[in-house]
């Protein structure tokens, strides 16, 4: 799964005060309408810039391509519980068959025995093993999620998001994007 990104529409990548991407996935990109939007309101610093620029009659500038925050926000700690957060710590897969098409989420414990709406009961699964499964308990349907369910850290979505990149990624984006990981002798 992909987020589709245009590159004739030359967004900026925003980066937290400390030079970390808002999100990797989404994203955290801007329009380039914003990113000046930004730049004029004195929110932002400008980090690198295309070759494409904008121009009035008295004034001319180069369009962002990266930008930083001026002042840090704070990460959230925990997660929403959300489906597309669901899927993401499942790396958008059927936690039964692997099936990455038609995902919808699964109770492990159902909710006709008691099974509650949580991260460490709720799993991605596809149409068929969900319907498969209904409303047995994983021992009668004979069906287990490969990984058992726990609720995530933003790391670990953050680290999950960087498998399902943009289909397009901007060279002066690079740098930011993965800067924390091993570097390559």
């Amino acid at each position: 799964m992909t987020i589709a990104v245009s590159p004739q529409a030359l967004p900026a990548l925003v980066l937290n005060a400390d030079y970390r991407p808002l999100s990797y996935y989404p994203l955290s990109l801007w329009s380039w309408q914003d990113a000046i939007k930004a730049v004029f309101l004195d929110r932002v610093n400008i980090i690198a810039e295309y070759e494409q620029s904008v121009c009035s009659p008295s004034f001319s500038m180069k369009l962002p391509s990266v930008v930083s925050l001026k002042t840090y926000v704070q990460p959230t700690r925990n997660p929403a519980f959300t489906r597309f957060n669901v899927f993401l710590r499942d790396k958008f897969e059927c936690q039964y068959c692997g099936n990455h098409d038609d995902l919808t989420f699964d109770h492990v414990i159902p909710r006709a025995h008691g099974g509650e709406t949580t991260w460490e009961n709720v799993v991605a699964a596809c149409s068929p093993c969900n319907l498969r499964k209904g409303s047995k308990l994983p021992k009668q349907a004979g069906m287990f999620p490969h990984q058992k369910p726990y609720q995530p850290t933003v790391q670990d979505l953050h680290n999950n998001g960087r498998l399902f990149p943009p289909n397009y990624l901007h060279e002066s984006w690079m740098d930011y994007l993965y800067w924390d990981t091993e570097l390559q002798p």
